[in-house]
């Protein structure tokens, strides 16, 4: 079993959704997330090359953005936010990933 940490930003970016959102969110990344966070599927997949997260996790609308560290099994949550199109929102600001 992997432990679950949120950067600080992932907090804020999780504090701006309503909360029935942050409930759907944090339970798609506890039961996504906890077991095999580094196995592809068709909600999970590995990003190419950038400086935000490795992985991201398909909850919905949803997008949770994140790292993991096998040796001591840690996903380390990136960011929270939304994908519209090709576009990732984050506040409801668009930014590149």
């Amino acid at each position: 079993m992997y432990a679950i940490e949120l950067t600080e930003t992932a907090r804020l970016d999780l504090q701006w959704f309503k909360k029935h959102e942050q409930n759907i969110i944090v339970d798609g990344i506890a039961r996504r997330l906890r077991h095999e966070p580094t196995q592809k599927d068709r909600n999970r997949k590995q990003l190419c090359t950038n400086a935000t997260a490795d992985w991201a996790l398909r909850v919905g609308q949803f997008r949770v953005l994140y790292n993991v560290d096998v040796q001591i099994r840690i996903v380390s949550i990136q960011r929270n936010g939304e994908k519209r199109g090709n576009a990732f929102f984050f506040r409801g600001q668009k930014e590149d990933v």
